[in-house]
């Protein structure tokens, strides 16, 4: 299995944009339509999207916020795997990805996200990387966890 990350082009966003989750998860994500707006109008977020040999599967949205904590804050604030693909292992592989690519890209030994803490399975996933909650909300109300790790450490 070959496992790609690619920016959101001209040639995918369509691709992108007709991404989905099941019915039961839109309480706990975005759209993608609404994802590629916000990052739009925010230019430290970086829309991606997650392929597995060369199919799309899913969607992630990324950045280095300089503003937040004393050194800035690395955010993985959006992943999803299309409803089409759920439940064939494609969230371990792909969050597994997204954090090499991370610690790679922004050389950080901590990676934040939010969760609304009823999307169990989300929830399930990010522990099982040693993610944690540290306490704080967003700014919707969502439950941040983080994972803290060397910089020499891609993921156990």
């Amino acid at each position: 299995m070959t496992i790609t990350i690619n920016e959101v082009t001209n040639e995918n966003v369509n691709a992108i944009l007709k991404l989905g989750i099941n019915t039961k998860q839109k309480s706990f994500i975005e759209t993608t339509e609404h994802c590629l707006e916000e990052a739009m109008e925010c230019k430290y977020y970086k829309p991606v999207g997650l392929y597995s040999d060369n199919s799309l599967v899913g969607f992630a949205m990324y950045g280095f916020f300089p503003e937040e904590g004393k050194n800035g804050r690395v955010w993985l604030d959006r992943f999803l795997i299309d409803a089409r693909y759920q439940g064939l292992g494609l969230g371990s592989i792909m969050l597994k990805a997204l954090i090499q690519r991370l610690t790679k890209e922004y050389n950080c030994n901590e990676i934040y996200l939010s969760i609304v803490e009823d999307n169990q399975a989300a929830l399930h996933l990010y522990k099982k990387f040693n993610f944690t909650f540290n306490g704080e909300l967003d700014i919707n109300k969502e439950k941040i966890m983080v994972k803290k790790y060397n910089t020499s450490e891609w993921y156990k």
